[in-house]
């Protein structure tokens, strides 16, 4: 279960290789990677740059992918996700899950970065002809990781 924070671009093929590493039991690949937009809100981006409390964000990552794990039956996950200053077309975040099958892996996936939105402690800010600007938490993150919610027993 690799998570890295790191300021250094990372190389996708080689992040999958390395997951998968020779694993003939994997059966499915599935990931996701988050980019730079060069316009947000309808403004120009000039640079975002991403902020975290080192140790404490590792931590939540890693119990992110321990919940997908406990959840789902996947063999592994990686999780990279950069800081500093990027800019647009920069590479931001990296999740890929290995399982048996598509499902799964799919479905880990796609929590593991929803979570990651609305529970990873990250800041990013906006560099815009306006100035600099904090951006904000966004709705659809918050509605998206409300769908992977456990139902709650009754009380009776």
């Amino acid at each position: 279960m690799p998570v890295r924070v790191q300021t250094e671009d990372f190389d996708i093929a080689r992040e999958i290789a390395a997951l998968r590493a020779a694993n003939p039991k994997v059966g499915a690949v599935a990931s996701f990677i988050g980019t730079v937009r060069d316009v947000n809100e309808g403004d120009a981006v000039a640079t975002l740059t991403l902020e975290h409390y080192p140790g404490m964000t590792e931590r939540a990552l890693e119990g992110i992918v321990a919940e997908a794990r406990s959840r789902w039956r996947i063999i592994d996950a990686t999780v990279v996700h950069r800081v500093g200053e990027l800019r647009p077309l920069d590479q931001i975040v990296l999740v890929v899950v290995v399982g048996e099958h598509r499902g799964d892996a799919f479905a880990a996936c796609e929590f593991i970065m929803d979570y990651l939105k609305t529970r990873a402690p990250f800041w990013k800010k906006e560099q815009t002809p306006e100035g600099a600007r904090w951006v904000d938490a966004r709705v659809a993150d918050d509605t998206a990781a409300e769908r992977w919610a456990k139902p709650k027993r009754d009380a009776a």
